[in-house]
């Protein structure tokens, strides 16, 4: 396991409110679109864009690339930024989120948009695909990693636990699932809508191997990407407990929030918040 220095650890979190504060003018400006689970994915998203996958936005269909598959397409906006900051698109594409012949339609689309792996819409099968991508991957004798981020709410479909099955059946010990354990989807608590706990156990007991983090924690965030990768012969799980709404009070563990745009005073109420936020983290 590596040791991450400070610097590095303030900038991924420091760039993680940054692209809140992007989200939240692309969502408002189009007046349609995700904040809740782009917030809480924003730590996540940073250090596997800034510091953990191994990608050249130069060649975004490089053979040897590593592969990000947002399963959870609706939180496209903050993987948007992410793609924005390594120079896959250009920054100021962000404001045509979800507008027409924009390369930033509301849900993942390859190819419409450089970077981006899966089509992702319709929630649950983003984890066999990321299965069969990393089952190719073994068998061509390719060395590149696949890495699936999940909603928790999109776990109550079936095909995310048939993937689940043959991804330990067959031992796929270069994928790696991330699970955005945030506790709310679009209609109430999951704790309310179908309950998941005891969640750990339930992987384990599938034959992966499990991490458990705190989904805001940059060095957490580090620290398990990199033991996901010398995990051998079985898949590996990274479960991120985290803040659907992240950083914004009114927005937090708010079902309204999934994928309600903000009226003007909302929205200067929110990035009056995000810019606080911000300005606690170091230059």
């Amino acid at each position: 396991m590596h040791d991450h220095p400070p610097e590095l650890i303030a900038a991924i979190g420091r760039k993680a409110q940054e692209w809140r504060l992007q989200v939240l003018e692309m969502v408002y400006r189009a007046q349609t679109g995700h904040i809740g689970g782009s917030f809480s994915a924003a730590e996540m998203v940073a250090a596997l864009y800034l510091h953990h996958l191994r990608v050249d936005p130069a060649n975004p269909r490089w053979p040897d690339r590593d592969r990000f598959l947002l399963s959870k397409g609706h939180a496209v906006p903050i993987l948007y930024c992410a793609l924005a900051e390594r120079g896959f698109i250009h920054k100021d594409e962000l404001k045509n989120l979800r507008q027409l012949d924009s390369r930033l339609p509301g849900h993942p689309e390859p190819p419409t948009t450089p970077g981006v792996e899966l089509t992702a819409g319709p929630l649950g099968h983003g984890l066999a695909v990321g299965a069969g991508m990393a089952a190719a991957a073994r068998l061509d004798k390719k060395k590149h990693r696949v890495y699936v981020m999940m909603g928790d709410g999109e776990i109550n479909a079936g095909g995310v636990w048939e993937a689940a099955m043959f991804a330990a059946k067959y031992r796929i010990d270069n994928l790696t699932a991330i699970l955005d354990y945030n506790g709310v989807q679009q209609t109430g608590t999951t704790a309310d809508v179908m309950p998941t706990e005891p969640i750990a156990d339930k992987w384990r007991s599938f034959g992966w191997h499990v991490i458990e983090i705190h989904a805001h924690n940059v060095r957490q965030i580090l620290e398990a990407l990199d033991l996901s990768t010398d995990i051998h012969a079985r898949p590996c799980i990274i479960i991120a407990r985290g803040t659907k709404g992240k950083g914004v009070s009114f927005m937090e563990y708010n079902n309204i929030w999934h994928g309600k745009p903000p009226t003007e005073q909302e929205y200067l109420a929110a990035r009056a918040e995000l810019e606080r936020g911000l300005a606690e983290w170091p230059r």
